[in-house]
């Protein structure tokens, strides 16, 4: 298919799912092609995620700078069950994600069914994409699983 209309496809399919996260990145994509920019396009991949990474964490930071989060909330984390679980849930996520860069640096093309999935779960789930790598790691788990079961 032409890459031109798969965008305009995810464009429309953006759209009728009520995202316009997947709209708004679709239409970017397809002006940088059709004035001719898209030679950015290895740039925009290599960073892209990066900058979307940078952005999230500060969205996420903005709490401790505007002292909305102080040194009583962070002492809580140690001391709470919710807190404890919040700290295990960080370090559990962190490793997945380490675990998805080891899966897509041995099998790349799997990015393709990440990015569907991704997608998937915006329009038909309202999940919020927050990068490959949660995703990919999610991925080698099930596969771990599946070699399990079937070994």
């Amino acid at each position: 298919m032409n890459p031109d209309i798969l965008l305009v496809v995810l464009i429309i399919i953006g759209i009728v799912g009520r995202s316009p996260l997947i709209a708004t990145a679709a239409s970017f994509l397809l002006i940088l092609k059709l004035i001719h920019l898209d030679r950015y396009f290895p740039a925009l991949e290599r960073r892209g995620l990066e900058f979307g990474l940078l952005f999230l964490t500060l969205s996420v930071l903005i709490p401790f700078a505007s002292g909305r989060i102080n040194t009583k909330d962070v002492l809580m984390v140690f001391t709470s069950t919710p807190g404890i679980l919040a700290l295990l849930g960080g370090a559990l996520a962190t490793y997945m994600n380490g675990k998805g860069l080891d899966l897509l640096k041995v099998d790349p093309q799997l990015i393709v069914g990440l990015v569907m999935g991704s997608i998937f779960g915006i329009l038909f789930m309202r999940g919020i994409p927050v990068g490959p790598l949660m995703a990919a790691g999610l991925t080698a788990f099930f596969l771990q699983i599946l070699k399990f079961i079937f070994r």
